[in-house]
């Protein structure tokens, strides 16, 4: 098996990477960061030492010897031929008992382990310990590992990337570990998009499902999940996933069916039975079971994003915005990141075997100055958790619907900010509403026609200058482009843009700067209206940008196009990739991958690759998605990781639907180097060893 290369990252003191970690380990809140591997140098002919150091995710944590033996692979390195190492130590986090567990090598001599606690202070090392240090290491490996595109790979520098589990053994003693601390799963928090951790939701329980995801490893998953619901009936909608994922839909329907009966308000079981009635058309059903589900979760934003989701399908564009307004939005929580202190130098060695020219060229750096100011100001590219998939939605909205349609809606369902104070000015009305803001999206009061109701219609043509749509073309059908000097193509994206006048918020209405009169509690402007969150709010202001630029960028293509006939239209390969990842946002794929394509034709770029992958694999296109496997794999390994659970994914559901033998001859056919295509040939051996279906044969 090839392993990667090691990345040395020099210290300007000795042991100051340590020091780093001492100090980090009270502000760690869920899964820790990557494994520390610190070593100590000395000159061959007896001179001054130096710190090197790494980190690494995937490495067999069950014990001392495990890690002590990752250390000794270190010691040869036919790169260093002028030192040697005298010493290293292997640290790994234990997330359960918030403990540092460390492993102690002198070279040549003895084996130290212990552990160190959040004040700094050691303490023994246990075998119950090291259980859990094994589970939380296959967790982390899963957790850090990049799907594809290199945005995890370049988050951290220097770590090696293994593959925890590469045999049936392995495991048996994950899924072994799992069982026994299944229960204590919450403790190691959760996804950004869950509020509160609970049995079914936690980093334990999502890492165990990533595994059955990406193995096709199904039976082990359900046998497992068997045995634990036997103490505890909410991890049938663990099972249900499984099952469903399985294609047992028969056995993960019954399976619901008997556990909602036994748990009628349990809004992870709700969830998985509205995902699957979604998946089958019956949006009907569906909606039912996101409206339960919302009842008994309202604070967690999973649910209301269902709820959403759902009726994005069924086209209510107005009870879709509502509900997306009811979201609660939790702030975003990085993973734990390693913080380091400045090294003297970095040493970024290559793997001979991943040596390719076209992928080559990544190594060089990102220059913002080859990026317009424009696209480095999309504040959509940062979304992340609870915001990133609010933003998906709205933008899946815009995209059925239109920028103007969209902006109608949003004045027919929220109050605008320049209506409310001319409402405010022209005094209060008799009636009263009887709506409530937070329900509203679960029990819908009156039929509406396009998102509105005929009072609702009427008081918005008197108002469209206000906050409705303008005489605008769509700009989801609209040509679009960019222009560097602003020109007629971004005057054309104005007109055909309606900038968003802003809703009124309910922060701006409880502020001191509103002293409204008891006589003005109800306006018979927007009765039937409601206030609008500020974080939705920004989301359409952030929404027009993406639309202003992409509009911009596809009406100056268009026009590069009609006047050179051939299309001379040049960019750098930074700004095809941020325009391919604007567009993919945006929902318009084909415009995403032609300018990732573009950004190819520039220089490689794994963000680039990968979203071209998408397109092929959307299509079957089964020599296509090799190309981009093997180019992606290869980039994998020049920095560091063996192992990407989202390629390994690809590889297995290829094999299924082609067969092994069919993978192995069009790898084989491809004229590149043998040592790259062996990259590639690792993984479908992966998945032979977990007798994945058409690894046969």
């Amino acid at each position: 098996m090839i392993a990667p290369a090691v990345p040395e990252i020099v210290e300007e003191e000795i042991e100051s990477a340590i020091e780093c970690r001492n100090e980090a380990l009270q502000t760690i809140r869920e899964l820790g960061p990557p494994d520390l591997v610190h070593l100590i140098k000395q000159s061959k002919s007896g001179g001054r030492q130096s710190g090197v150091y790494h980190h690494v995710t995937g490495v067999d944590a069950s014990s001392s010897a495990s890690l002590a033996a990752y250390v000794n692979t270190l010691v040869y390195s036919p790169n260093d031929k002028t030192q040697k190492v005298v010493s290293g130590i292997y640290c790994c986090y234990n997330a359960f008992s918030h403990l540092d567990m460390r492993v102690d090598v002198k070279i040549p001599g003895g084996v130290e382990s212990y552990c160190i606690d959040e004040r700094g202070d050691k303490r023994v090392a246990s075998d119950t310990l090291w259980l859990e240090t094994f589970l939380c290491a296959v967790l982390r490996a899963y957790s850090y590992a990049d799907d594809g595109s290199g945005d995890d790979i370049k988050k951290i520098i220097g770590v090696r990337r293994f593959d925890p589990i590469t045999s049936t053994e392995v495991e048996h003693k994950f899924l072994d570990a799992a069982e026994k601390l299944f229960f204590k799963g919450p403790q190691l928090g959760s996804e950004p998009e869950v509020q509160v951790p609970n049995v079914v939701s936690n980093h334990l329980t999502t890492g165990i499902l990533k595994y059955i995801h990406t193995t096709g490893r199904y039976t082990s998953g359900i046998n497992l999940f068997e045995k634990v619901r036997t103490r505890d009936n909410e991890v049938s909608s663990l099972l249900a996933r499984v099952l469903l994922s399985a294609d047992e839909e028969v056995q993960a329907v019954k399976l619901l069916h008997d556990a909602i009966s036994d748990l009628p308000m349990d809004y992870s079981l709700l969830d998985c039975q509205s995902t699957f009635c979604e998946s089958k058309g019956r949006l009907d059903w569906a909606l039912e079971c996101a409206k339960r589900s919302v009842t008994a979760a309202p604070s967690e934003f999973g649910t209301w994003a269902r709820l959403a989701e759902i009726y994005v399908c069924l086209e209510q564009w107005d009870l879709a915005l509502l509900t997306l307004n009811s979201c609660p939005m939790f702030t975003y929580q990085d993973k734990d990141t390693p913080r380091m202190p400045e090294p003297a130098r970095v040493l970024l060695p290559v793997l001979p075997e991943s040596v390719l020219d076209e992928i080559d060229e990544s190594q060089q750096a990102y220059d913002s100055e080859l990026v317009h100011p424009s696209l480095r100001k999309l504040h959509a590219a940062g979304y992340k958790g609870t915001f990133l998939k609010a933003y998906s939605l709205l933008t899946e909205i815009t995209a059925k619907i239109g920028w103007d349609q969209l902006l109608k809606v949003r004045s027919q369902v929220f109050v605008m900010e320049e209506e409310y104070r001319s409402e405010k000015q022209t005094g209060p009305s008799q009636a009263a509403s009887t709506h409530n803001a937070s329900t509203v999206a679960l029990h819908p009061q009156s039929p509406k026609i396009n998102g509105a109701t005929p009072e609702d219609r009427t008081n918005n043509e008197q108002t469209d200058d206000n906050g409705g749509k303008g005489e605008l073309t769509s700009a989801t059908a609209a040509p679009i482009s960019d222009n560097r000097n602003g020109g007629s193509a971004t005057l054309g994206a104005e007109q055909s843009l309606e900038k968003p006048n802003h809703t009124i918020t309910s922060e701006a209405v409880k502020s001191g700067n509103d002293d409204i009169s008891p006589s003005h509690s109800h306006y018979t402007q927007f009765r039937h209206k409601r206030l609008c969150e500020r974080w939705l709010d920004n989301l359409f202001m952030v929404l027009y940008e993406d639309l202003r630029i992409y509009t911009i960028w596809r009406t100056d293509m268009a026009r590069s196009k009609g006047e050179d006939g051939g299309g001379d239209y040049r960019k750098s390969a930074e700004e095809w990739e941020i325009l391919g990842d604007l567009a993919e946002r945006l929902h318009h794929f084909p415009e995403a991958v032609e300018a990732y394509q573009m950004c190819l034709r520039v220089r490689f770029s794994p963000k680039a690759m990968k979203g071209v992958l998408k397109l092929y694999e959307a299509q079957g296109k089964v020599q296509e998605i090799l190309q981009c496997l093997i180019r992606l794999i290869a980039w994998q390994y020049r920095w560091y990781s063996e192992f990407s659970p989202a390629l390994l994914r690809t590889v297995r559901n290829l094999i299924e639907s082609e067969g092994a033998v069919k993978v192995r001859s069009i790898v084989q056919a491809t004229n590149l180097p043998q040592p790259v295509l062996d990259l590639t040939h690792r993984y479908v051996e992966l998945c032979a060893t977990f007798r994945s279906s058409g690894s046969d044969g």
